[in-house]
């Protein structure tokens, strides 16, 4: 077996006998995805772990020290996934190691570089919002609910549909509760996944309301329309942009709280507790409304 091999200066040879792609019940490693990650991020381990299936059944990860940092991030994100589902996770650690693999790609001071030149300021991607929002009207209150909330692509269009959803039920009151607060964590299998977990949002209620009378979005749809009508995808700067306008109002845990990043120090393990911040939804909520105004058409 290739992963019994003690010498990690040895690169392990390929595995006789190992699973292949018609013995690996790939509609159970999909249903476990699902049960872990948001829809289009299984959809998107699903795809690399077909396709470079190989390079675990072999133990030859070779192909991906040419790759780009992003290319190679996806596949070995895929390929862990698999490797948990089929139980070998340990071995490819292994094979990992071995190959002077990194999971990292851009190091910190590069994507603060990149953040630096690929906006002069916040107003050019306001100016973003406000022409989808024109062009595409059907995408208004979606986009006003991206820049209220500072949440994930995926996060956002789970929130807008499940708003939808139950207000057609009359049961949006158990979502939205009283307080303008938006209660994700009563979701958990919607907005919980392995590795992003979202709490809550502060929106106001006029928002939510204009979001009631409106049809389920789904990714490929808005993807489409902004691709097509607009020209690019700006979503992870909107999300930027919140987070440093929010900068003015709220401090760094309270932000990290909001936009789901929550991390692992002891501070926000065992010590950061947002019901004790009385005054963090109105502080919140005066921001919101400074960014609304930004983006209103």
């Amino acid at each position: 077996m290739w992963w019994a091999r003690p010498d990690l200066n040895q690169r392990p040879a390929p595995r006789e006998g190992w699973s292949s792609p018609a013995t690996i019940d790939w509609e159970e490693f999909e249903r476990y995805l699902r049960s872990k990650y948001v829809s289009h991020g299984a959809a998107n381990r699903l795809g690399y772990a077909r396709r470079y299936l190989h390079c675990l059944t072999s133990g030859n990860l070779s192909e991906l020290l040419s790759m780009s940092d992003s290319k190679r991030a996806h596949i070995l994100k895929a390929l862990s996934a698999l490797s948990k589902f089929l139980g070998v996770y340990g071995q490819f650690t292994y094979l990992i190691k071995n190959y002077g693999l990194k999971w990292a790609g851009t190091r910190t001071e590069d994507l603060i570089i990149d953040r630096l030149v690929k906006a002069k300021d916040s107003e050019e991607v306001f100016e973003w919002v406000k022409e989808v929002k024109r062009i595409i009207p059907e995408l208004r209150d979606f986009m006003d609910l991206t820049v209220v909330t500072g949440l994930r692509f995926n996060e956002a269009v789970e929130s807008f549909n499940l708003i939808v959803k139950l207000a057609r039920e009359g049961r949006l009151h158990e979502y939205y509760v009283q307080g303008r607060t938006l209660e994700h964590y009563k979701f958990k299998e919607i907005f919980f996944r392995e590795d992003k977990k979202v709490f809550i949002s502060y929106v106001p209620e006029e928002l939510v309301q204009r979001i009631s009378g409106n049809e389920p979005l789904n990714y490929q749809t808005i993807q489409t329309w902004i691709k097509r009508r607009v020209g690019k995808m700006r979503f992870g700067d909107v999300r930027e942009v919140y987070a440093s306008v929010m900068t003015k109002y709220l401090a760094q845990p309270e932000i990290d709280f909001l936009q789901g990043r929550v991390s692992t120090s002891t501070f926000m393990k065992h010590y950061f507790n947002p019901a004790w911040i009385s005054d963090l939804k109105e502080r919140t909520l005066k921001a919101v409304e400074a960014v609304l105004v930004k983006v209103a058409r």
